[in-house]
């Protein structure tokens, strides 16, 4: 059986601490392979979400020297809000023969408490809760708790950098650097 980790998220945009846990998490944990699944409407964001073309884009530049990892865009073709509830049914309904683990960072698993059907996902679907600054790990969900090291970096972060005019360089693999300078994303100047 083929174990999957899946670590979901706006990627708005993709960066190395994005790489970062899901590499560790593979490691650490023995998974097969980390996809990285793409949120078309995030359900505890009311920010606005860059276009799905190009936060996909940017995911494929950044997972691309990596063997191990692959994009799953299953919910920028499901309209609507993007439910964990509804990713692990139709993966597991889909790739019946896969194991899959659920990467979540501390912030998120704070957050369980507020997860659309987070009773019934628990019997879905391993969590596996990652260290982050500022969060607990504390909860009463079955979440197994990865400790790594932190690299303190958000896509919000790099967001207010670049509206700001201020640099960037090697928070962002390169290729998604070039890519976001290419098409004036984030008032990229």
């Amino acid at each position: 059986m083929k174990k999957i980790g899946i670590l979901g998220g706006t990627f708005n945009p993709p960066h190395i601490g994005h790489l970062w846990i899901a590499e560790e998490v593979r490691i650490r944990k023995q998974l097969d392979e980390i996809w990285f699944i793409p949120t078309r409407t995030p359900p505890h964001k009311d920010t606005v979400v860059l276009d799905a073309s190009h936060r996909l884009r940017m995911l494929h530049l950044a997972i691309k020297d990596n063997p191990y990892f692959q994009v799953n865009a299953l919910e920028l073709e499901r309209e609507g809000k993007s439910y964990t509830y509804d990713t692990i049914k139709e993966l597991t309904a889909d790739f019946p023969e896969a194991d899959f683990s659920f990467i979540i960072g501390g912030d998120m698993v704070d957050y369980l408490p507020k997860w659309n059907r987070v009773e019934e996902l628990v019997h879905m679907v391993r969590f596996i809760g990652v260290s982050r600054p500022g969060y607990t790990l504390d909860t009463p969900y079955p979440v197994e708790r990865l400790e790594i090291h932190p690299l303190d970096i958000s896509s919000t972060f790099i967001r207010n950098r670049l509206e700001k005019g201020e640099r960037v360089r090697y928070l962002l693999p390169d290729g998604v650097m070039n890519y976001i300078k290419e098409n004036q994303i984030y008032e990229y100047r």
